[in-house]
């Protein structure tokens, strides 16, 4: 072979030799680059307006911050992950437990920052899945009013779930009607719930609480999109330091979308507080049954007997609060049916009918004939309560 030929050759495989050692040396370091440099994590940061429509605008503006599975609707709080929610309240310590409301227990917590809050443990059938529970606290997380209870934020791992609530001192109504001994309500220690002591709540003490429940149903019913409660109880009220009335307990609550108002929410409640129609068959919860659990309250409330329980009577006889009301109003025994650890000297007669008849029209069997909850809370106003 002619030696120029076979030189040309010879620098030509020389040439391809190298090539392609230098593209395999460059796929070799791009992988190694890839395998060094990881994807940043990311991160998701929503920011909603959370005002409720039927707020004045001079009212402060709180945004909701998501943070991977943590969202937090006070701009005041930290975002919360469940590694401390375990911390504050000790791994879900029995020995927290503070109430049992729909769908979870509730613990006292102390978060790291310091503030002290309300934890809801979610039972795990609380929700069908991760979208149907955001919707429903993005629903709560816009609610701001002072007769109800602040949802803070909540925290979602897995199959749990957990609110975060602000911290009302007193604990439940409940507590305060059924379970009494000691020292004054006037006690300066707020956190007196968590003791057997608590005195009788005085009849000027009772009217505030009513009005205050009145004026946080109302607040809710009287959004753009109304939000039926579903589950209004003296359990699901709780009590601050002042005696202040706030509602709490939204597992159960839902909106309600304009026009369909009476097809988009579905029936539920306590035995006792739950109007006949949703006994008789209805299918669909509407802001009339919250007005008749709420006329059911307030009779609790003045005769300190439970709805759901029955008592013996004359001859031994046994019945229920409501029936009981309908025979002594009927008799105008007013001033027989109010709870005997209210102090008679408390009382004015014309006061204690008034507030009997009020809670008449919202507990009346009749759905049509009740009266919407403003109203209602307008006529409480109207009651002035010797002092």
């Amino acid at each position: 072979m002619n030696p120029t030929l076979q030189a040309v050759l010879a620098a030509m495989a020389s040439f391809f030799a190298v090539t392609v050692l230098f593209g395999v040396l460059m796929v070799i370091c791009r992988t190694s680059s890839k395998r060094q440099r990881p994807n940043p994590p990311r991160s998701r940061v929503r920011t909603l307006d959370t005002r409720p429509k039927a707020v004045p605008t001079n009212k402060p503006e709180f945004s909701s911050i998501t943070i991977g599975e943590t969202t937090t609707f006070d701009s005041s709080l930290n975002p919360v992950s469940m590694g401390e929610l375990l911390q504050a309240t000790a791994n879900f310590s029995p020995e927290l437990i503070v109430g049992d409301g729909s769908f979870g227990l509730v613990y006292k917590a102390k978060l790291s920052s310091g503030v002290v809050v309300a934890v809801k443990k979610l039972d795990a059938d609380a929700f069908q899945g991760f979208r149907e529970f955001q919707a429903e606290m993005e629903t709560v997380g816009k609610i701001h009013h002072r007769n109800i209870v602040k949802i803070l934020g909540y925290c979602s791992t897995g199959s749990e779930r957990i609110l975060v609530y602000e911290y009302i001192e007193r604990g439940s109504l409940d507590q305060w009607l059924y379970d009494t001994s000691c020292p004054s309500e006037d006690t300066d220690d707020v956190d007196v719930e968590h003791s057997v002591f608590r005195l009788p709540l005085s009849w000027v003490t009772r009217i505030k609480i009513i009005s205050g429940i009145a004026r946080g149903l109302a607040y809710m019913h009287n959004l753009d999109t109304p939000i039926i409660h579903r589950d209004i109880k003296a359990s699901n009220v709780l009590l601050d330091a002042n005696f202040e009335a706030h509602i709490a307990d939204f597992g159960l609550a839902r909106s309600i979308e304009g026009s369909h108002s009476h097809v988009s929410t579905q029936v539920a409640g306590t035995m006792g507080y739950m109007p006949p129609e949703y006994l008789g068959g209805a299918t669909t919860a509407t802001m009339m049954g919250d007005v008749y659990s709420f006329g059911v309250l307030m009779l609790e409330i003045v005769t300190g007997r439970r709805p759901s329980l029955p008592f013996p009577w004359e001859d031994g006889k046994e019945i229920r609060l409501m029936e009981w009301v309908n025979t002594m109003v009927a008799q105008k025994r007013y001033m027989e049916m109010v709870d005997g650890n209210i102090l008679k000297d408390e009382l004015k007669e014309n006061e204690v009918i008034e507030v009997f008849r009020i809670a008449k029209m919202c507990a009346t069997e009749n759905g049509k004939t009740r009266p919407a909850i403003k109203e209602v809370a307008q006529m409480l106003d109207g009651v002035s309560p010797q002092k």
